[in-house]
């Protein structure tokens, strides 16, 4: 079945914006969707980007609030007032539960959704392996093969590939999605992400 590439990390708040929507229009469009869980601390600073603790006091209250309520409301995907309480703690345990998942052949696509839906609606610790374990058995999945392989030599050589990837793929940030490898970078081109699907957009024009 043809994919849809999909960059993102577990804790990203407009991946998680986006999540049910693009979950849909995958499904619709009989895609499967290949998760590319990736360290966003590494990428964002490789794509020329500010960092998130640099930039101004303004653009931070527009881009991560203003923009997330307003979202939040028009995807209803409720979301906590302020900040998750552990936004910034490491999250190579929660993307490599999601990335175990894979070599181990499940399905992955509720279980990412939880993870995100859990960090932005409920505040929870995505680094915390109890938290893990409840998100995973939420969605009917054994958490502790998951968990045992996360940090495992295996499945962090694919987290660093996939960090690698969306570098040299000029990922910008979370989520970027690809189809047919055109990229569609965040949740509000998630309507371009559904047209592109039934009618490629003409490719791109060089001067």
């Amino acid at each position: 079945m043809p994919e849809i590439e999909y960059f993102y990390s577990a804790h990203s708040a407009y991946a998680y914006l986006g999540s049910a929507r693009f979950m849909a229009i995958a499904k619709a469009a009989g895609r499967t969707i290949t998760h590319r869980p990736n360290d966003l601390r590494r990428v964002v600073p490789a794509s020329g980007s500010t960092p998130f603790s640099e930039r101004s006091k303004g653009h931070y209250a527009y881009f991560f609030r203003r923009e997330i309520d307003r979202w939040a409301e028009e995807r209803n995907a409720p979301v906590m007032v302020g900040r998750p309480t552990h936004h910034d703690k490491d999250m190579t345990l929660c993307n490599g539960m999601l990335i175990a998942g894979l070599v181990q052949d499940k399905n992955i696509d509720q279980l990412a959704h939880v993870m995100l839906e859990s960090h932005w609606r409920d505040d929870s610790d995505l680094a915390d392996r109890d938290t893990l374990v409840a998100l995973a058995r939420q969605v009917e999945m054994d958490p502790e093969p998951l968990l045992d392989a996360a940090l495992s030599e295996e499945v962090q050589a694919i987290y660093e590939a996939n960090t690698v990837e969306a570098i040299e793929r000029s990922v910008f940030g979370s989520p970027a999605y690809f189809v047919d490898g055109d990229m569609f970078y965040g949740q509000d081109r998630l309507e371009m992400v559904e047209r592109a699907l039934r009618q490629p957009y003409a490719p791109s024009r060089t001067n």
